[in-house]
């Protein structure tokens, strides 16, 4: 089993990009979309960036933007990966010279298969819970839903924690966790214990 590879998202604060840098995350996830209370400016990640270190991802969230805001944040701050969360189309994806993962929000009915098919270029999948608006509100889905043979690597998120993140990993074998919520004292504020256990119980599912 390969070791799964740990993202966190919506840090919004330097003390939570150290807390999850110094617990061994892969990435980290900036949100640049208004509506939701971890959005920060293009000026503040460009900050938060500088405390990231070499070999850990940084992660732009978008939710339905306009190419001219998404090649803004591109200029302002050094990203290496995009998250499309919204109804975006793989056209709408692509274009900005760096690699995406698409969001595929989990309920009874979507054929995962078919939704993969339609973004080829994607360099992952991020399954996430079904709610009303973006982003997975810190539910789980059911985890059988995912079918094997998926052609892209998956991500898988959608209320995890430290409670429930060993079982997830060994029962769906993701390639790699991203978690937000679940690692929050409150929203949009991280937890350093939290992250610290989430990551204990990333790696704990390896035995």
């Amino acid at each position: 089993m390969h070791r799964t590879r740990i993202k966190i998202c919506g840090l919004t604060r330097e003390e939570d990009v150290l807390a999850a840098v110094n617990a061994g995350a892969d990435a980290i996830g900036f949100v640049f979309y208004p509506p939701s209370p971890r959005f920060v400016s293009f000026e503040r990640a460009a900050e938060l960036a500088r405390l990231v270190p070499p070999f850990v991802s940084t992660v732009g969230l978008f939710v339905n933007a306009e190419r001219s805001y998404i090649a803004e944040a591109r200029a302002a701050v050094p990203l290496q990966v995009l998250q499309f969360h919204g109804d975006e189309s793989e056209s709408q994806c692509i274009g900005y010279g760096l690699p995406y993962i698409k969001a595929a929000r989990m309920r009874p009915g979507l054929d995962l298969l078919k939704y993969a098919a339609c973004y080829p270029s994607a360099q992952g999948l991020l399954l996430d819970a079904f709610v009303e608006g973006y982003g997975g509100g810190g539910e789980t889905f059911d985890w059988s839903l995912i079918p094997s043979g998926l052609p892209v690597p998956l991500i898988l998120s959608g209320g995890l924690h430290a409670g429930n993140v060993t079982e997830a990993v060994q029962r769906v074998q993701p390639w790699a966790v991203d978690v937000s919520s679940g690692v929050e004292a409150a929203k949009g504020v991280k937890d350093a214990a939290r992250i610290t256990e989430f990551v204990a119980g990333v790696r704990h599912a390896h035995g």
